[in-house]
């Protein structure tokens, strides 16, 4: 448990991951964590991002350009492309579009509840035939809508592929923002007992920037 002077420092990067932006458009992710996904999405030869919590399109924008990125090396097809869910998307539409108007070439947004199954049927729309995925869940960081993610989005992760789930430090009792009543830990330690969720298993060695928004959240599906 964090204490002290790791106490403070932890706070204070805390408070200034809310304020970062990337592209001009707030993202709210750790670099240590960004540097990570930038990891998998290379190892994995992900063509399609599944983002769940779109907030303001920040993230969306990032993982398209690491998607494009990879592409360019020809680690992944052209055909790449982001998908990002959320309960209601204008806001998100409008920031992506003055940002970038192309931005539609590469981002599909889709407004649903991660918790209706129909919702993970409409992105299984917007993924190319074959293509591998990597699901991001940065949603309500409650036991619900953590468990509801891993249910409905882990079907979409291939053999050796990442599902990393987001803010497990609102578990972490002096590092839990305020109004918020934690639950993403044992959803995840609940799910990985069911017959799905033991073909996963947590990835602690991907914690190793030293600090990570994501304690016990960066999970592998098996070989098979």
């Amino acid at each position: 448990m964090p204490e002290g002077r790791l106490l403070q420092y932890w706070k204070e990067r805390e408070r200034q991951h809310l304020r970062d932006v990337y592209a001009g458009l707030r993202i709210k992710k750790f670099p240590e964590d960004l540097r990570m996904i930038e990891h998998l999405l290379w190892l994995s030869r992900t063509q399609v991002v599944i983002e769940l919590g779109t907030h303001l399109g920040g993230s969306a924008l990032w993982f398209r350009d690491r998607l494009r990125t990879l592409a360019a090396y020809a680690r992944v097809p052209q055909d790449f492309r982001v998908v990002t869910v959320d309960l209601a998307q204008g806001r998100a539409h409008d920031l992506l579009r003055g940002a970038d108007p192309s931005y539609a070439e590469h981002i599909a947004l889709v407004e649903g509840d991660i918790a209706d199954p129909a919702v993970s049927d409409l992105v299984s729309s917007h993924i190319p035939s074959g293509a591998r995925c990597l699901v991001v869940e940065d949603t309500a960081h409650t036991y619900d809508t953590t468990y509801a993610a891993l249910e409905h989005f882990s079907r979409f992760v291939p053999a050796c592929g990442y599902f990393v789930v987001e803010d497990g430090i609102v578990d972490v009792p002096q590092l839990r923002p305020p109004g918020m009543d934690g639950g993403v830990v044992p959803a995840i330690r609940d799910w990985l007992t069911t017959d799905t969720g033991r073909r996963f298993r947590v990835r602690r060695d991907l914690e190793r920037y030293g600090i990570t928004c994501h304690p016990h959240g960066w999970l592998q599906r098996a070989h098979s």
